[in-house]
């Protein structure tokens, strides 16, 4: 796995988890909560949000083997969901509009709820992310020192999300709502991409088009 491999896998997870978009959903979250519980809360959710993304890793392909789904086969269906949820963060409602839309109750009274939903999921380990993890450590395409560096990019990103959550506050007085609005439709236009280039990917796998240059 070289470092030109490595960067593109990097740039994915990166992408299709997308902390910056995630910061003004914590701070709806978290609105009046104690320095204390915003920070148990933050490592509360991405605690759950790797777990998550690390079952996918784990069992992912192991579940599509057991119904019989090819990965040519998710890899297609999953470019083209990652391809509406990408069209959905470029022209739709931005992601922290969209998520935080209706957190209007004080969250000390749910923190354990809030820390899986929203911010868990589906703002950190998205359906995007699943559909990526699994598509990047394909059994029959990658070994498993490959698989292992994939996963240890994934808890890298995690961290960053984890330091970016617990400096929230001085982020967002820095960018402001709208520029993390910018920032996630930059994101999403560079998702339409990668979920273009998985599709055309498997196309070339089934024998559908000839070898991407």
């Amino acid at each position: 796995m070289n470092l030109q491999k490595i960067l593109q896998e990097f740039i994915t997870l990166w992408v299709v988890i997308d902390p910056i978009g995630t910061l003004p959903v914590f701070l709806a979250v978290t609105a009046g909560m104690s320095v204390t519980a915003s920070r148990r809360l933050a490592v509360r959710a991405v605690t759950v949000a790797f777990m998550v993304l690390l079952s996918f890793i784990v069992l992912g392909q192991l579940m599509l083997e057991a119904l019989g789904i090819s990965l040519a086969s998710f890899q297609i269906a999953g470019g083209i969901v990652l391809f509406l949820f990408a069209l959905t963060m470029i022209f739709g409602d931005s992601k922290p509009d969209r998520e935080v839309a209706d957190e209007s109750e004080h969250p000390d009274a749910f923190i354990k709820e809030k820390s899986v939903y929203p911010l868990a999921m589906p703002s950190i380990a998205s359906p995007g992310a699943m559909l990526a993890v699994v598509i990047l450590t394909d059994n029959d395409r990658f070994s498993i020192s490959h698989q292992f560096i994939t996963a240890t990019l994934m808890a890298l990103i995690m961290l960053v999300v984890l330091a970016l959550l617990l400096l929230a506050h001085p982020i967002l007085r820095l960018i402001g709502t709208t520029g993390a609005s910018v920032i996630s439709r930059v994101m999403g236009l560079l998702l339409a991409a990668v979920a273009v280039n998985a599709v055309l990917t498997a196309f070339v796998q089934i024998g559908v088009l000839p070898a991407l240059p």
